[in-house]
């Protein structure tokens, strides 16, 4: 017979006795809420079953109001991490930023806290975009036009991190698109200003400076709170279309500067020597004037000793000077023909055999032949004339 069935008195599936008669089964639930209730309505106040009704707990209830009070504000307490910071608000408004550590603040709907990290580097990509191992091509943002009309295709990268973190969640809106479309316009700007072959070869370190240049003066103005770490240039070439002419045209461009190049370097080894030489060549006309001038102020000096000593003695001073010069003339003649007016004959004497040091028998060229005597007894007409002058100096 089943338990719930008629004559099965006060059974209950688990086998026992009667409702709450029984010490083995389960407790009634019933009974368990009910005392729960009326101990809460004792805490509060409220009518209890067997007595009169009683005024609130107010004990009770101000140690709920304060335990509650203490977990509100112990959800005040927050952290920073290192390389973040903590911008507080109270009521909306920006109450202060705070370093990586432990702080407390104000908790909700009072305040707020929001963290930014300040350390991280973003990057954001103009002319393409990076999908996991690869960079897929973005030709709308790529393609720019130079100054002389010709159409390249750049990429650039640029790296920024968060500067102030307040500006940069509350200042501005979307502050990172923004950099983004701040940055393709300058670089549309300095690209417009150049010409190709510039950008394609030596303008690529100048592009990227002045890139970030105009792009940090851009978000200083729009107080985005970002800054600008680097811009880097990825890529510059022309359209595909147009690139194995283009490479052409570069390779050509650089057989010519590798020439000039050549040119310069023998123009720099030529010119030198030519300013050597031609520094030679004053030095050596410097050294013949100043040589020139000595040489005539010396000679000038010993006209006038000349002069004062031709006006005391005339007669023989012009005797001296005529022996000298003819010393002087015939010192560079090896050869002298002496003409007699009491001979018929032509004499010749050969001076180089004279003064060779070598004595003996030397012939005159013509009818007579006359005997020279040894070197060592011959005596030049110039000696004899020296002497005779000295003699007569003497005298």
């Amino acid at each position: 017979m089943a338990w719930n069935e008629p004559g099965g008195g006060s059974r209950d599936p688990w086998g026992s006795g009667p409702k709450g008669g029984g010490s083995g089964g389960p407790p009634d639930l019933d009974e368990v809420f009910r005392k729960l209730r009326e101990q809460l309505q004792g805490l509060f106040g409220g009518r209890m079953p067997s007595g009169p009704s009683r005024g609130p707990g107010a004990t009770g209830i101000s140690l709920l109001a304060l335990g509650a009070f203490v977990v509100w504000m112990l959800s005040g307490i927050y952290i920073v991490d290192q390389g973040w910071r903590g911008v507080e608000l109270t009521f909306g408004r920006h109450a202060d930023t705070t370093e990586p550590g432990p702080h407390w603040h104000w908790p909700r709907p009072i305040g707020q806290v929001e963290r930014v990290n300040v350390e991280q580097r973003r990057i954001a990509e103009v002319g393409y975009e990076s999908m996991q191992n690869r960079a897929r091509p973005v030709p709308t943002e790529a393609l720019m036009i130079t100054r002389d009309e010709n159409i390249v295709d750049v990429r650039i990268a640029a790296q920024y991190r968060v500067e102030d973190p307040f500006l940069y969640l509350f200042n501005f809106r979307m502050p990172e698109e923004t950099l983004k479309q701040v940055t393709e316009s300058a670089v549309r700007e300095i690209i417009g200003k150049r010409e190709l072959h510039y950008v394609l070869t030596e303008g690529r370190t100048e592009v990227a400076q002045e890139t970030q240049r105009l792009l940090q003066e851009v978000m200083d103005t729009y107080r985005t709170g970002l800054d600008v770490v680097q811009v880097a240039v990825q890529d510059i070439q022309p359209p595909e279309e147009v690139q194995p002419a283009f490479e052409d045209a570069i390779r050509a461009r650089e057989d010519e500067q590798r020439t000039i190049n050549r040119a310069q370097a023998y123009a720099n080894e030529l010119i030198p020597r030519a300013q050597g030489q031609a520094a030679r060549v004053l030095e050596e006309a410097d050294g013949y004037r100043e040589q020139v001038i000595a040489q005539a102020e010396g000679d000038a000096a010993r006209f006038e000793a000349l002069l004062s000593q031709y006006q005391a003695e005339p007669e023989l001073m012009r005797q001296r000077i005529y022996l000298e010069t003819m010393e002087e003339i015939l010192g560079r003649v090896p050869k002298v023909m002496l003409d007699s007016e009491s001979s018929q004959s032509l004499m010749y004497l050969p001076l180089d055999k004279l003064m060779d040091r070598r004595g003996g028998a030397t012939s005159f060229a013509g009818e007579t032949n006359v005997d020279v005597p040894q070197e060592r007894d011959a005596i030049s007409p110039t000696q004899r004339a020296r002497e005779a002058l000295r003699d007569r100096g003497t005298r």
